[in-house]
């Protein structure tokens, strides 16, 4: 009788890339940063890092309208 080929299927190690962000950038904040970033994220219910997110969009985008006051 003939030996059958396997044909196995190849997992991928780790875990999966991210769909929708392109990396994770690690950071390290005050506590105090950190009791502020969770409080607006409990006020826009929403988690913590898409709180991050959505706060450094607001602030990249006072920056390009010339309201950063440096």
């Amino acid at each position: 009788m003939a030996k059958q080929a396997k044909t196995v299927h190849k997992k991928s190690r780790g875990r999966p890339s991210g769909q929708r962000y392109a990396e994770t950038i690690p950071a390290r904040l005050e506590p105090s940063t950190v009791a502020a970033v969770d409080a607006w994220a409990a006020a826009s219910e929403v988690s913590r890092s898409e709180a991050i997110r959505r706060l450094v969009e607001i602030g990249l985008k006072a920056k390009r309208k010339g309201t950063d006051r440096e």
